[in-house]
């Protein structure tokens, strides 16, 4: 125990090594992955982000057009933001603020109709059975 003892009065009279966050909050740094964000307007509910994140944290339902993420399960890595082919999830340049009761992150989404398919050109009529087509000629 004596051993101790120089280094409990050093801890003692010294400046504190932690800060009193959220009282006291540091800047974050340069390029900082920070709080998630996700813009719905642009979500086609593609399900990349889910597949994609490596804590599964992330629950889309395509047919309900929901999108859920459980912050508290999330390690802010930017995966699922780098594979969103809309754009719709980014990270905000700061961190989320404290929260003292758990809670998810939930969105309902609206469908987008896809664009549908321009209806193929009329194929030429087939020859009846027996006899083959004859090529046409072309006038010089």
């Amino acid at each position: 125990m004596l051993h101790m003892t120089g280094t409990i009065l050093r801890n003692l009279f010294s400046q504190r090594a932690t800060r009193l966050y959220p009282i006291e909050k540091r800047e974050p740094f340069a390029e900082v992955r920070g709080e998630l964000l996700f813009d719905v307007e642009k979500c086609t509910f593609c399900v990349r982000c889910q597949m994609a994140c490596p804590s599964q944290c992330i629950t889309v339902d395509r047919k309900a057009a929901t999108w859920a993420c459980d912050a508290f399960a999330c390690v802010y890595c930017g995966i699922c933001a780098d594979t969103c082919p809309d754009g719709a999830l980014s990270h905000a340049p700061a961190y989320r603020p404290v929260a003292r009761e758990k809670s998810q992150m939930f969105y309902q989404g609206v469908l987008k109709e896809k664009p549908k398919k321009a209806a193929p050109a009329a194929a030429p009529a087939a020859a009846p059975a027996g006899e083959s087509p004859k090529p046409e000629k072309a006038e010089a």
